[in-house]
């Protein structure tokens, strides 16, 4: 069983997509339509050099967005998933080549969310912080001790979790997780708490343009973040894609789930090898690679 994987936030690098903008009039076109639906050009930021302007989760979120899809497109006829899963924003990806939303719709939503989470964090400052060598539900437990807002926000794979709330509640909750084994537990150089209630305002915003956005059923299983489980009905894939933005991304529980229902190949598609990476350290049985250009 084949499945494709698409990368969240983090994947980005300068220079992205310019391979694909050579190499194909379809990727030309893609990245006309986002200029105009964007208003602004994501291409000279996707090509240039500036790592801080592509860093931008305005500008972050549509380019990696934009990578994976195009790079899916130009595969051709190979194609061919039997189920697809995304990781946090890569969801997006995973729905619009499995034909589940249109790009157009696709990179408008991913353009609000965008939009929305950045602004929930300049209303609501927190942070987020990587927790190395801990089981997760000791992580739980201290989250759960901890006063204020802190919660588990990705489950990336056992060993590896990401912790998300208010700034000095994680700096709390880093130090008892140390104190409790913790071989690492260091905040992230991100712009706000990703995943857990403190973007509810975001989520809020964002409700509204995904219940209007049409999504019908895709052409196969979308292992969505929320569930950690394949999903065909669209109205169930609407309500946790607005779940998504203040519940964790049960990243580890998906790739468990898609290999217990006969995934044998893992092929990342969009910018760099996180995601193999982590399927790998979930399953080294898995077979994992990279998309590329048909």
């Amino acid at each position: 069983m084949q499945v494709y994987i698409f990368p969240g936030q983090g994947a980005q690098f300068p220079g992205m997509g310019k391979e694909l903008y050579e190499a194909s009039p379809i990727a030309k076109k893609r990245f006309e339509q986002a200029n105009e639906i964007l208003g602004f050009n994501i291409k000279d930021i996707m090509f240039g050099e500036d790592a801080e302007a592509l860093k931008q989760t305005q500008v972050t979120q549509p380019a990696i967005f934009l990578h994976s899809v195009i790079l899916s497109e130009l595969m051709g006829e190979r194609f061919q998933p039997a189920a697809v899963a995304g990781h946090s924003l890569g969801e997006f990806s995973a729905l619009v080549t499995a034909k589940a939303l249109s790009f157009e719709d696709g990179l408008k939503l991913v353009h609000q969310r965008a939009l929305a989470m950045q602004a929930a964090c300049d209303e609501i400052p927190g942070t987020m912080a990587a927790v190395l060598g801990l089981e997760d539900q000791v992580i739980e437990d201290i989250c759960a001790k901890t006063e204020g807002v802190v919660v588990a926000a990705n489950y990336n794979c056992p060993g590896q979790l990401v912790i998300s709330g208010e700034k000095k509640s994680i700096e709390i909750a880093c130090e008892a997780l140390k104190e409790a084994g913790a071989r690492r537990a260091l905040p992230l150089p991100v712009g706000g708490a990703f995943h857990s209630p403190l973007m509810e305002p975001a989520k809020t915003k964002l409700a509204t343009a995904i219940e209007t956005t049409n999504i019908i059923s895709p052409i196969c299983p979308v292992c969505q973040n929320v569930v950690a489980k394949g999903v065909s009905n669209a109205e169930e894939i609407k309500a946790n894609l607005i779940a998504q933005l203040t519940a964790p991304v049960k990243w580890t529980q998906s790739v468990q789930q898609l290999i217990a229902d006969g995934a044998k190949s893992f092929t990342e598609v969009g910018p760099g090898k996180v995601l193999q990476g982590l399927v790998k350290k979930i399953d080294r049985s898995a077979e994992t690679n990279s998309g590329t250009i048909d």
